[in-house]
């Protein structure tokens, strides 16, 4: 008993053709793909290129001062603001931040504020008395780079008038809050019996580098 077998299905040089030309096809389509890819990230249309057209800097002034920086603090405050509407719930209007503001404040004694007869010498010119104001404290300088918004929860509302507003996400009054609250701490810290202390010392080390022998320095509050 014989058994036939069944030759197998042979591919015509046609059908081999169409395989050819379906890869090579398929091969430039991923070629022009990923060319057009990089070519967009290389080329960027809708990339923002920035431009900077300000003017010069104009110096308005000149100010001498008189007064020696002292001390200087550093602060921190996370700001907690929330407005609430009075007769709408939160997630239709409503505003919620939490504000990081970093900045220093420093300290100094102004020297141009000595009274008449402030320094007193006698007559060998061996001793001397100085009396000294007490040191001032100045504006919060906040730090742009350290001062950031940690959260915010926005109501409907709030959002959409953020959408429309010219200045969304206006920080200004976070900001002014930030420094009238690290303002009042330095104030309740002792950054200006730190910046008394400092300016004591260093006039009584450069006035004895002058060769006086007894150097005294008193503000002007003392008896």
């Amino acid at each position: 008993m014989t058994t036939s077998r069944t030759a197998p299905p042979t591919v015509t040089p046609g059908r081999r053709r169409r395989w050819r030309y379906v890869a090579g096809v398929l091969v430039l389509a991923v070629l022009l793909v990923v060319g057009g890819r990089l070519a967009w990230s290389w080329l960027d249309p809708f990339g923002e290129q920035p431009i900077d057209r300000s003017q010069p800097v104009l110096l308005q002034s000149i100010k001498d001062l008189s007064r020696f920086e002292a001390a200087t603090g550093n602060f921190q405050v996370v700001v907690d603001l929330e407005k609430d509407a009075n007769f709408l719930p939160d997630a239709v209007k409503g505003t919620r931040t939490l504000f990081v503001g970093a900045g220093s404040v420093d300290a100094y004694v102004d020297f141009s504020a000595l009274a008449a007869g402030a320094v007193t010498v006698n007559a060998d010119r061996t001793e001397v008395t100085v009396r000294l104001p007490r040191a001032q404290l100045e504006k919060p300088n906040l730090d742009n780079r350290r001062s950031y918004v940690f959260a915010q929860q926005r109501g409907l509302l709030d959002r959409v008038s953020d959408f429309l507003s010219s200045s969304p996400g206006d920080q200004r009054e976070l900001y002014v809050l930030a420094e009238k609250k690290i303002a009042e701490a330095a104030t309740s810290s002792d950054l200006r019996s730190r910046a008394d202390a400092n300016t004591k010392a260093m006039l009584e080390g450069l006035l004895k580098s002058l060769g006086f022998a007894k150097v005294t320095v008193k503000f002007a509050d003392e008896p």
